[in-house]
């Protein structure tokens, strides 16, 4: 018999042609080399199409060169009526043209009298606030008088009462006094608050 064939691996030197197995380091070290920790380079990462560039271009600014909606409306209304009344004549129809500049004169009138209307309203309007506003100004002074006046005699009151206080100077006549004119305030009273009984000063 044939003795057993060894299948533990060896380390034995890989050929040139071996690729798969790399040759190893005689300190055991790895032959790789070592992997980046470096983020990766301009040619890792991904190229997005970017649109062309749009040229500039100047634009004047919103209502720089429009007139305001009112002023323009009015133009327009001004150059409509001249374009019918232009009409009017060429087609040779003197009545149309004459109706419609009575038309034009009435509603003037009316947009005047409408304009007096309203300016009458307005006035009566202020005139009405103005009123009201002295009202409220006139009832805040009557307030404010009356306020004053119960103060005033709230100080006159006061000082009324002051006269009867006892202070460090007149302290010895008020003691006199009232050692003179005792007063007895151990007293009964009934329901209707009269004295019913009272003891007597030793």
């Amino acid at each position: 018999g044939t003795a057993p064939r060894d299948t533990a691996p060896q380390n034995r030197t890989p050929a040139p042609w071996d690729t798969n197995c790399p040759p190893k380091d005689p300190k055991g070290r790895d032959p790789r080399p070592p992997r980046a920790r470096h983020p990766p380079g301009d040619t890792a990462v991904p190229i997005v199409p970017m649109p062309p560039p749009t040229p500039l271009r100047w634009r004047p600014r919103a209502g720089a060169q429009r007139p305001p909606r009112p002023c323009r409306a009015e133009f327009r209304a001004e150059v409509l009526q001249k374009k019918r009344e232009e009409r009017l004549i060429a087609e040779g129809l003197p009545e149309e043209l004459e109706e419609h500049r009575r038309l034009m004169a009435w509603n003037e009138e009316e947009n005047g009298r409408q304009r007096a209307r309203r300016s009458e309203r307005l006035r009566r309007e202020e005139e009405e606030q103005k009123r009201r506003k002295s009202e409220i100004a006139e009832k805040q002074a009557k307030k404010m008088e009356a306020f004053l006046e119960e103060k005033e005699k709230e100080v006159l009151q006061l000082q009324e009462e002051a006269k009867n206080f006892i202070t460090p100077e007149n302290l010895e006549a008020r003691i006199e006094e009232c050692l003179d004119n005792p007063r007895n305030y151990n007293f009964a009273i009934n329901k209707d608050g009269r004295v019913v009984k009272r003891t007597v000063l030793s």
